[in-house]
């Protein structure tokens, strides 16, 4: 039966969609202005600073050439050189004869082409997708894959049970958790900060009131993790265990552990829904290695009390449970493990597929992960096909770029690293999202030319030979569309771009059309056309489906489609445990692989075919913490997305003396001398930056956490005896694949020292414009003129 979707009427506002929520644009006023969208229950802050910080000074808006690039194409000079500005036609002039030099002399496997998925909540103005159908028009590129945020989950979990989209966009819903789950065990809590975001952006924030509804209901919440704030809820409703970081893997066997020897494993849930039990109980119990993986032996590595894992285990299985795991997890050293670990245990407890009770992974990092709408397809913009079959894991551009021609493993395969010649970057910022950014400094010194679309004068632009100048989100017309969300949304233009910024789009047209690759790149539509184009086909497909929609135009008018609650609650594989035949996984046995043959077959030393315990390459058991004592942290921020709208008021009023908040125990800050709200250096072996002090009882001894997105501020690039001065992480961060199967991203494995800061404070440079030159033909030294 056709199900007719509702347009919803504007009222006297429109709708727009940011990554982190809806709202409502209000045009009349003498100021227009944002606000919150008023069927959200939970709105996130952050997009109310949108419009202001989109009006900033520090917009890019000229196209802008680095001054020793354009004099004799001098790479030295990054991060420090003056921009000339150009027009238009001599910027898309150079930038396709550097595209045709490049490919004709080393061919298209030199040129990577950089990206990241955040840069547009709408469906046609999304950096990743033009950037990538740009280069595969004019021959293809090398690729990256997976994530920093997933890099292990995504290789590894499609081993074990599913692909991680899949698996996002399929968990139990918040009020079917609320129903059902008794006892909720999270290994790193439910950080409802970052779940103010989704990928193709939020309309309605589900997560705070889940908790809230299942603490109401008399569900028993055990947060096991360093960090108290990780689950926020009031403390009669949590019962919170802090551990060391990175040892969740040992508590987690050893829970399994004691469920095994006391007989309190579902064996018929074994037996009917996994593969591979029987080869990883040995390691569990000891008799591969010598070493049972007993609460006592976890508690020695964790600092869990062994009589509580013993105790939890019983709990676990006498009542409907749920074991969430948070993505920081596996952003570690061999960050594999807890993700196995977890799913391992959920099965030895044999819930998974019954409402409220299996694994969620995670819970918190995203707001699509309980969502109680159904999952549909949205429309697409097709990024064609590339010919280059080159690709690194995300988190290896620094390798890419020091070591051409060397080999590195990857998923059971070898692969070898192309020697780049040239950087192409539209959207995302690496200099926020990388590791050790002093070692990708050093990197960015190799390839011949640099160029980026880029909204502001942050460090990436910074870093660039050619910057062009792009619009934001409310400066052009798309689509907003996210899974599991209630609404397709006209996103309408709200207001004019700044300077001559242009869309990533019509950027690519102008190239193209240089190139001779314009008709493949655009088939000949332009932006508004391309919109109507991608709803008609989404449309289509949305019949095939049973829902009817309303032309394209009736919907343009009316600014919203609403999408209607599923028949069914969904409740994450439940279709599998009723007939794990008919919904088998896609798994090598059609079941969840506690033990995998294929993964065993590849041979790593630091991967096997199943969950185990490593020592991380730097953690509080390490020879490594007498030098360095603390264990970092570094997770999302609440006051933006990543770096986007680091400069925004909302965020700005978050900080310490303009810098990022550094939360450290009471008992570190008096061994140190530090009061809440001084100005702290925290430095190791591989950088140094300042940080404002944030003195709490709600963090272990031993662990402080730094978010990320701090726009990176360093007095010298390159060296890491230089300070950043703003306060990012990343500065400090290990720049090292999770293990030979992922290569994810490591960076929740550091160690840092922290000391209060003496002396005057340097002043703060990130906000600031870069130089600009008249020379080389340029029309005005100054981009805000």
């Amino acid at each position: 039966m056709n199900q007719p979707q509702t347009l919803i009427p504007t009222i006297d506002c429109d709708l727009t969609i940011a990554h982190w929520g809806a709202y409502e644009i209000t045009r009349q006023l003498e100021k227009p202005a944002l606000n919150h969208w008023r069927e959200d229950p939970f709105p996130s802050e952050i997009g109310l600073s949108m419009l202001d910080a989109y009006r900033s000074n520090l917009r890019v808006k000229r196209p802008a050439v680095r001054e020793g690039w354009l004099k004799d194409r001098r790479k030295s000079g990054r991060g420090s050189d003056k921009f000339v500005e150009v027009s238009w036609d001599t910027a898309l002039d150079l930038v396709a004869e550097e595209v045709q030099r490049v490919k004709g002399a080393h061919g298209n496997s030199a040129i990577f082409g950089g990206s990241y998925g955040w840069a547009s909540a709408g469906r046609f103005h999304h950096a990743q997708s033009q950037v990538h159908r740009f280069l595969n028009a004019a021959g293809g590129y090398v690729r990256h894959t997976d994530s920093y945020s997933l890099g292990a989950g995504r290789v590894v979990m499609p081993h074990i049970v599913a692909e991680m989209d899949y698996l996002k966009d399929s968990h139990t819903s918040w009020d079917v958790l609320a129903q059902h789950t008794r006892v909720f065990l999270t290994f790193g809590g439910v950080v409802t900060k970052n779940a103010q975001v989704n990928a193709g952006g939020v309309m309605t924030h589900h997560a705070p009131g889940g908790l809230a509804a299942l603490a109401a209901n008399g569900c028993r919440f055990v947060h096991i993790g360093p960090v108290r704030g990780d689950l926020p809820l009031p403390d009669e409703s949590v019962e919170w265990i802090p551990i060391r970081p990175n040892t969740d893997t040992a508590v987690l066997l050893a829970l399994s552990y004691e469920l095994i020897v006391n007989g309190l494993h579902d064996d018929d849930f074994l037996r009917k829904y996994t593969h591979g039990f029987e080869n990883w109980k040995p390691y569990v119990l000891g008799e591969t290695d010598g070493t049972p993986k007993t609460p006592d032996w976890a508690a020695a590595i964790s600092g869990m009390p062994a009589a509580r894992i013993a105790s939890l285990a019983r709990e676990l299985a006498a009542q409907r449970s749920l074991i969430n795991l948070a993505w920081s997890l596996q952003r570690a050293d061999h960050g594999e493990q807890p993700f196995w670990a977890g799913i391992a245990l959920a099965s030895v407890l044999g819930q998974i597929g019954l409402p409220g009770g299996g694994f969620g992974v995670g819970y918190g990092p995203a707001n699509v992960m309980g969502s109680p709408f159904e999952k549909l397809p949205g429309p697409t913009f097709s990024q064609g096909k590339n010919p280059i079959s080159a690709f690194i894991p995300c988190a290896r551009i620094a390798d890419l770029l020091l070591h051409p021609g060397e080999k590195f493993d990857y998923n059971g395969a070898n692969h070898t690293y192309p020697d780049i010649r040239m950087v192409y970057w539209a959207g995302g910022n690496p200099f926020h999202h990388h590791q050790d950014l002093h070692r990708l400094v050093r990197a960015w010194e190799k390839p011949e030319t640099i160029i980026v679309h880029e909204q502001v004068w942050n460090y990436h632009s910074k870093m660039a030979d050619i910057v062009l100048p792009a619009t934001s989100t409310l400066e052009r017309n798309d689509l907003g569309f996210s899974s599991r969300e209630p609404l397709l949304v006209a996103m309408r233009q709200f207001e004019t771009p700044p300077g001559e910024a242009r869309d990533d789009y019509d950027i690519f047209a102008g190239i193209s059309r240089r190139l001779g690759t314009e008709q493949t790149f655009t088939e000949g539509r332009s932006s508004d056309q391309w919109l109507r184009q991608m709803y008609d086909s989404w449309a289509d497909v949305m019949r095939q489906r049973g829902h009817d929609l309303v032309d394209y135009d009736e919907f343009w008018q009316a600014g919203a489609l609403r999408f209607p609650l599923p028949k069914r609650p969904p409740v994450m594989l439940q279709d599998f445990r009723e007939d794990p035949d008919a919904h088998a996984l896609k798994t090598p046995s059609g079941r969840i692989e506690i033990f995998n043959d294929k993964v065993a077959a590849f041979g790593y030393d630091d991967c096997p075919g199943y969950a185990r315990w490593y020592p991380p390459a730097e953690w509080l058991g390490s020879e490594k913490a007498s030098e360095y004592p603390l264990h970092m942290l570094s997770d999302q921020p609440l006051t933006k997305l990543h770096s986007q709208l680091d400069f925004s008021a909302y965020s700005l009023s978050k900080k310490i003396q303009g810098r990022e908040p550094i939360v450290l125990s009471t008992q570190d800050a008096l061994a140190r001398g530090i009061a809440d709200g001084d100005i702290v250096r925290v430095f190791n072996d591989r950088g140094a930056c300042l940080a404002g002090a944030v003195v709490t009882d709600g963090i272990m001894p031993g662990v402080v956490k730094l978010s990320t997105g701090a726009w990176w501020d360093p007095a010298r690039p390159g060296q890491p005896e230089e300070l950043d001065r703003h306060g990012n992480p990343n500065t400090l961060t290990r720049d090292a694949g999770a293990s030979r199967l992922s290569q994810g991203c490591t960076a929740q494995t550091c160690l840092v020292q922290l000391e209060k800061f003496e002396g005057k404070v340097p002043p703060m440079r990130a906000f600031e414009l870069p130089e600009f030159t008249s020379s080389g033909g340029a029309e005005s030294p100054n981009p805000n003129a």
